[in-house]
């Protein structure tokens, strides 16, 4: 049993403790719990006490010779932060389509042309099992420095059962031999892949018959995600496969509405879905819908940017009442990028939420949107040590000093894992 370990003197400690379960929402996305001259006891991978340095030189003063102790003077300290939509888990890269985008090739236009997802989905279903894991380490590895505790994986670049169930199992067996929290999503519906090019249908048929009952079935998700676009799957269809595995126990999310309005807001609306994801394009029914039912909306601020597409709607989304979180997308194709610092300055760059926004969004909302806040998200005696030391004093620089990563170091479950 490793010692305890006590940050103390931090210029902002923002707990983001809550009251209530489930996402917040307007004002309550603002509401950080920020304490001054805040300090952590953490002990058995658990924050045990939490309060100002004082209080807890107090409450400890018989034990604190047991500490590590961290000073973390002129320091932001805040939870591990949560990425709650990545495609992790993948084989290759695509750089060269990023040259064909500055030439004025659109996202569909690639995909149309055996490009996007149908590439990596070669790459991938060429890849071995250990060269999944040894490129997806390395992401991970580079999410830790970034300050991320948490993360969402989806599968998608396989689009048959083999390689589908080989990137759900390298994540799993990262849960295990890496320090992040990997939260597995099935996402089989991710495109239509080229051998089932005008018999759209039956690969809606073998997701449904073979690979959902499969993935349930060896416990490897616990996520159902679809990408509802013109030219990847109907809304009849997404409707079709969310229910299929609503029926075998996986939650479902959406891909809606990122090329062209498409009801995929009002279909995650319909289907009870925990999160509706993109929304560039969402309509104000669609935005109306999701508020009503508590749909998380997960905004990708660096995918619109890499895309050249103008974002989501975040600010008219919070305002309507729905709940946002905002993630990297990390992809090959439309957002390769592990930085959640970032992400954060782009939501209040491009989307207009406030810096206390952004931050709640990357942390209690986004571990709302893969139904992890009982673990993570904040900063609350009981949870997981998931906390974060940043070379800032305040929140509002951490999103005022733009593309800068400012991580100190960061504990999980009580252990640094990096500084």
């Amino acid at each position: 049993m490793s010692n305890p370990v006590w940050i103390k003197h931090a210029s902002q400690l923002v707990t983001l403790a809550t009251e209530h379960k489930g996402p917040r929402t307007k004002e309550a996305m603002s509401k950080l719990s920020i304490i001054e001259d805040g300090s952590i006891w953490v002990e058995n991978e658990l924050i045990q006490a939490i309060g100002t340095t004082e209080e807890l030189q107090r409450k400890y003063a018989t034990r604190i010779d047991e500490a590590e102790i961290i000073d973390a003077f002129g320091k932001l300290v805040t939870p591990g932060l949560v990425d709650p939509h990545t495609h992790v888990a993948y084989g290759g890269s695509r750089e060269r389509e990023f040259e064909m985008r500055l030439e004025g090739a659109t996202y569909m236009d690639i995909m149309n042309a055996g490009g996007g997802i149908h590439a990596t989905s070669r790459m991938t279903r060429e890849a071995t099992e250990e060269d999944i894991f040894a490129q997806t380490k390395k992401r991970l590895d580079s999410f830790l420095a970034h300050g991320v505790t948490t993360i969402e994986g989806k599968s998608g670049y396989g689009l048959n059962v083999e390689t589908e169930i080989k990137q759900l199992r390298v994540m799993q067996r990262l849960q295990t031999e890496h320090s992040i929290d990997i939260v597995p999503t099935f996402m089989g519906a991710h495109a239509v892949p080229a051998e089932f090019k005008g018999k759209e249908d039956e690969y809606v048929d073998l997701i449904v018959n073979d690979m959902l009952p499969r993935v349930a079935g060896e416990k490897l998700a616990k996520f159902n995600d679809v990408f509802c676009e013109v030219g990847v799957f109907t809304p009849e269809q997404s409707k079709r496969i969310l229910e299929a595995g609503k029926a075998l126990g996986l939650v479902p999310k959406i891909h809606a509405d990122e090329i062209e309005p498409y009801g995929g807001a009002e279909l995650a609306a319909e289907v009870g879905a925990i999160s509706a994801e993109h929304l560039l394009k969402a309509s104000d029914s669609g935005i109306a819908a999701m508020a009503k039912q508590g749909v998380i909306a997960c905004l990708l601020p660096a995918t619109a940017l890499y895309l050249r597409e103008n974002p989501a709607r975040g600010r008219e989304m919070i305002d309507a009442g729905v709940p946002v979180a905002i993630s990297t997308d990390c992809n090959p194709g439309s957002s390769p990028t592990t930085s959640m610092p970032l992400v954060m300055n782009l939501a209040c760059i491009s989307m207009r939420l406030t810096p206390a926004e952004s931050l709640c969004a990357a942390t209690y909302n986004a571990a709302c949107a893969i139904q992890m806040e009982d673990k993570v998200g904040s900063l609350e005696i009981g949870k997981q040590a998931d906390i974060v030391l940043w070379n800032v004093p305040n929140y509002q620089q951490l999103q005022y000093l733009f593309g800068v990563n400012h991580v100190n170091s960061v504990w999980k479950k009580g252990v640094k894992v990096v500084g």
